[in-house]
Formats: C-alpha cells, sequence, structure tokens
C-alpha cells in the first residue's frame, strides 16, 4: 500500500526502471506514458511501424501484473469484435454475455485509425467513464484502466482520421522515435539472447497503481499555477495561430497529469514546471492550427511549433 512520499517515489522509480529494461532508450516516452497511466488517463502513440509501441504496452501489463488485450483495428472490424455480445446458450435457454478484449486493465488499440468511425465511437464511453453499455447493460471496466492507442502518421490509405471527440479523450499524443545506434544494438543483442519482455517479474499490482492514482489527486497546485495552467488554455483560444482552442477537458488533464509528475519527483505540491513541460503532449492534440499559419509539414509538428510559441507568451509564476 502507498503511504509516504518517499515509498511513492521509490514504487514509480522501481517501475519506471523495470519498464526501460525492455524499451530502451526511451526515458522521456516511458515516464510521459506512466504518468498518463497515473493520472487516470489514455495515451495515443503516433509513430511509425516497429519502434516498439506494442512492446511499451504489454511491458507496462507485465510489470503491473494487470492483463492486458491487443485489439488490431481493421476496416471490418465491428463494435461487438471489441465490447463482446450475448451469444445463446442451449443449455440453460437464455443469452450469456461474452466480454471482448476491452475488458482489460490495458487496451493496445493498434492502428486505431484503420476502422470506421462507428468502431472508434464505442471507444469513447469506455474512455471517458471506465465502462461500456451493451444492449441497455452497463458493464464496469477492470481499474486501473488504460487504452494506449496507436497509429501511423505517413500512411493514410484506407484510414479514418480520429475525429476530435476521439482524440480529446487521450490525455496525452506522444511519438516513440527511432532509437540510437547503440540502443538498437543493445536490443538486437538482448533479443539474441532471449526476449527481455519474457524475463520480467511484476514490480507493482493493480491494486498499487489503484493507490498511487489516488494519491496523485491530493497532490496540491496552488491557485497561482491554476491560474497559470488557465492563461495558457486561454491563450490557445484567443491566439490567432490556432483555429481551435483547448476544452475544459484538456484543462483537467493537464491539471491531473502535473499532479501525477509531482509524485515522480517525490513532491505532494506542483511546480510551474511540472505544467510547462506537459503542456504540449497534453495540448497539441486537441487545437487545430490556423491554415494561415500551418508549415506545409505534419500537423503534429504545427500544433507543437504554435503551442510553443504561446507558451513563450504567457508569464510563468515566481
Amino acid at each position: 500500500m502507498v503511504s509516504g512520499l518517499s515509498s511513492v517515489a521509490e514504487q514509480l522509480q522501481a517501475l519506471e526502471s523495470a519498464i526501460e529494461t525492455v524499451v530502451r532508450g526511451k526515458h522521456d516516452v516511458v515516464r510521459l506514458a506512466l504518468v498518463t497511466l497515473v493520472a487516470d488517463g489514455h495515451l495515443l502513440i503516433e509513430d511509425v511501424p516497429g519502434v516498439g509501441k506494442t512492446t511499451l504496452a504489454r511491458t507496462l501489463s507485465r510489470a503491473l501484473d494487470c492483463s492486458f488485450q491487443r485489439i488490431q483495428f481493421t476496416s471490418d472490424l465491428l463494435p461487438s469484435d471489441v465490447l463482446g455480445l450475448s451469444v445463446y446458450d442451449q443449455a440453460s435457454g437464455r443469452f450469456e454475455f461474452r466480454p471482448g478484449p476491452i475488458f482489460a486493465n490495458v487496451v493496445l488499440a493498434d492502428e486505431i485509425n484503420r476502422t470506421t468511425p462507428k468502431t472508434q465511437s464505442c471507444l469513447l464511453e469506455a474512455m471517458a467513464e471506465g465502462r461500456v453499455t451493451i444492449e441497455n447493460q452497463t458493464f464496469d471496466l477492470p481499474r486501473p484502466f488504460i487504452v494506449l492507442a496507436t497509429q501511423n502518421p505517413v500512411e493514410h490509405h484506407g484510414t479514418y482520421p480520429l475525429p476530435e471527440s476521439q482524440l480529446d479523450r487521450f490525455t496525452m499524443r506522444l511519438s516513440m522515435g527511432y532509437p540510437s545506434a547503440e540502443d538498437e544494438r543493445q536490443i538486437l543483442l538482448g533479443k539474441a539472447r532471449r526476449d527481455p519482455l519474457l524475463e520480467m517479474k511484476p514490480v507493482l499490482s493493480a491494486a498499487d497503481m489503484l493507490a498511487l492514482q489516488e494519491r496523485a489527486r491530493t497532490v496540491r497546485m496552488d491557485d497561482a499555477l491554476v491560474d497559470y495552467l488557465l492563461r495558457i488554455v486561454n491563450a490557445t483560444r484567443t491566439s490567432e495561430l490556432l483555429e481551435m482552442g483547448v476544452s475544459p477537458r484538456g484543462s483537467l488533464a493537464l491539471f491531473r497529469a502535473a499532479q501525477a509528475q509531482a509524485l515522480f519527483d517525490g513532491r505532494d505540491y506542483c511546480l510551474p514546471d511540472d505544467i510547462k513541460r506537459l503542456a504540449i503532449p497534453v495540448l497539441s492534440h486537441r487545437v487545430i492550427v490556423s491554415p494561415r499559419y500551418a508549415g506545409g509539414g505534419r500537423e503534429t509538428d504545427d500544433a507543437r511549433s504554435a503551442l510553443e510559441e504561446i507558451l513563450k507568451t504567457v508569464a510563468v509564476p515566481l
């Protein structure tokens, strides 16, 4: 059970270190993924195939001794393939509900933008409320619960871009990036001997993570920091660089992520840096850059550049 701040920081550091024995050379990505989990949120990873997105999700579930399900999203996937359905049992003469893969602690929604909007939308209630409604019955999902969704930012043939309402459910959007030459060498040598994921032992339990999530909600954020956060959000709504600013759900996501980040540093209070360093991964997928200021490159890069400019204009509380 999580108790003092030193114990909290030690548990989080142990979890982080365990994951980094498998996901090599991606300290920032691992940290932000764990911040998302402690903040009780969901993660969208946008990157090319083969850089470790699935490995990150599997490693996270194994380190927490939690259930894991991988859903390969395709154009013919149906909502019932994700949520489950009722099947008639001849022996009992009744319909019995068979839960789908969404009923797991860690759900990998692989290539989420390859399925139709109807199937994408079946995740909305699950991600927002931790439950699903099927045939007028509501079922609670296991806790902790996190959706790690992936999409390829380069290949757009046969894809259905996520609408703003779906993107807004993700606490953060990250990119894994290619490993360094040395890290890739260590990956090759490690895989040649034995997959390090198979040797991983659980570091924390699901109950431990739930306690950490509750502890994160008690982290203090002074009024001056709340005002700073709100000034950043309001600036996205009034800036001529952006056509659409951050929603109140985005404000709450940044607030909770900053609380979780403080725990990793062994603090029970937030600092301005907690907000500033998380602003781009938490907010960049919630804004739309004005066509007049789009750079002609990737939309992700344009949003990041616009937010960097906005952050420079907002005074940091001392």
